[in-house]
């Protein structure tokens, strides 16, 4: 690598590492998820207004996390069920219940943005967005009518929510509790809109309201908004329960895993412990490997080596170099058999070629080994000379053969 390349990687390698740590150390966005959930303490959860309801409450303030429908087969809850979500929709047999539930002398509230077409068909209801032509987005101004309450200047959500307003009530037996509009360019609702009403049930009562942002963890911890969300609560019994839905939540927790039909049932729950137990068990004291010690078995010793040499060392101190040749060119015909896969009884061009193109060797160099070898053949007597020769010509020759000697 030379320098530049080595500079060019330095200040790549440098570029990289400061993203990396820009990524990691900027501040993560907020999240504005409508979740309206107890456990979330972003700014659209309701951690905050959960945490008061239950301290003012105390055992008054009661959970809920079934349905509705599954709830209200109690017969002994009395008081105010309390909903609030982003949207809330409640299907036909649920929506009896409840109203049937209300007819009792109990208390439905629901803040919502949006509510199911059959909550408001029964109730003559319509609902519309706001839509101003003066600014872009609307920050809402909410505020309650009555006169307690008049004189105060509307409370401001400052962040793009859409304004949602009852544009259709009966008029005859429903009571516009809260107006809203969007904020312009003073506290001061231009034209108001109705987004609280009371719709009576029989003994009860339904308390509808279409700004549900005003019970969000922003709201509240924003100046001294808390005071309209105690205002809204005012119009509830407080000598009486409120049940609290956490079944209606955008973000509620879901179970997704596979085992909560084990875990929900206690029995089946401490049957799986009872078994996992078993198994760490029979791991931890079966699970050891049993085996009897492996004696090691020397192998059998190639004496063909040391025969050769000994028989080899038997013709040369005999100076029988004719005899030890003989048994080279022997050998290396046999290699030439076995490893190249070429018969040795004809020897001709046709052999040195093949013998060639499967050695790896040249014709030229081929054709010189077999020359030599036929000379060696021929003659009465072979020197020693010619013996190293025969034993190094015939070894180069072999080591390009798959690059093995």
């Amino acid at each position: 690598m030379t320098k530049t390349q080595k500079i060019f990687l330095f200040v790549f390698l440098l570029v990289l590492a400061g993203l990396v740590y820009a990524e990691a150390t900027k501040p993560q966005p907020v999240n504005w998820f409508p979740s309206y959930s107890k456990e979330d303490k972003i700014p659209l959860g309701t951690y905050v207004l959960h945490d008061l309801l239950q301290d003012a409450f105390d055992e008054k303030f009661v959970e809920k996390d079934a349905p509705p429908f599954e709830t209200l087969q109690q017969n002994n809850l009395h008081g105010t069920y309390l909903f609030i979500n982003n949207h809330i929709g409640f299907d036909k047999v649920e929506l009896d219940s409840l109203m049937h539930w209300a007819e009792a002398g109990n208390t439905v509230f629901i803040s919502a943005n949006y509510l199911g077409e059959k909550l408001l068909d029964t109730l003559n209801l319509k609902i519309e967005t706001e839509v101003n032509v003066e600014k872009i987005g609307t920050e809402p101004l909410v505020k309650l009518v009555n006169k307690r309450y008049a004189s105060q200047k509307p409370f401001h959500i400052k962040k793009n929510f859409p304004v949602r307003y009852f544009s259709e009530i009966d008029t005859l037996s429903q009571t516009v509790l809260g107006v809203s509009g969007g904020f312009i360019n003073s506290l001061k609702i231009k034209e108001p809109h109705v987004n609280f009403i009371k719709a009576p049930m029989g003994k009860g009562q339904f308390l509808l309201h279409l700004q549900p942002e005003v019970f969000s963890n922003f709201f509240i911890l924003s100046e001294e908004n808390a005071t309209h969300t105690a205002q809204i609560f005012s119009y509830l019994n407080n000598d009486e329960i409120i049940y609290w839905d956490n079944y209606y939540k955008t973000g509620k927790r879901i179970d997704i895993s596979p085992l909560r039909v084990l875990l929900n049932n206690k029995y089946f729950k401490w049957a799986y412990y009872f078994v996992l137990l078993g198994v760490l068990l029979f791991i931890i004291f079966e699970g050891r490997r049993k085996q009897r010690s492996i004696p090691i078995v020397q192998p059998l010793t190639n004496k063909t080596y040391e025969y050769t040499r000994t028989i080899a060392g038997m013709y040369l101190d005999k100076k029988e170099y004719k005899l030890v040749a003989e048994k080279q060119i022997a050998l290396f015909m046999e290699f030439i058999r076995t490893r190249l896969r070429v018969p040795t009884e004809k020897v001709n061009k046709r052999f040195y070629k093949t013998v060639a193109e499967r050695s790896g060797n040249t014709r030229e160099e081929t054709l010189k080994l077999f020359t030599f070898i036929e000379q060696l053949q021929n003659k009465s007597n072979t020197s020693q000379d010619e013996l190293l020769k025969l034993y190094q010509e015939i070894k180069e020759f072999k080591k390009k053969t798959d690059g093995k000697s």
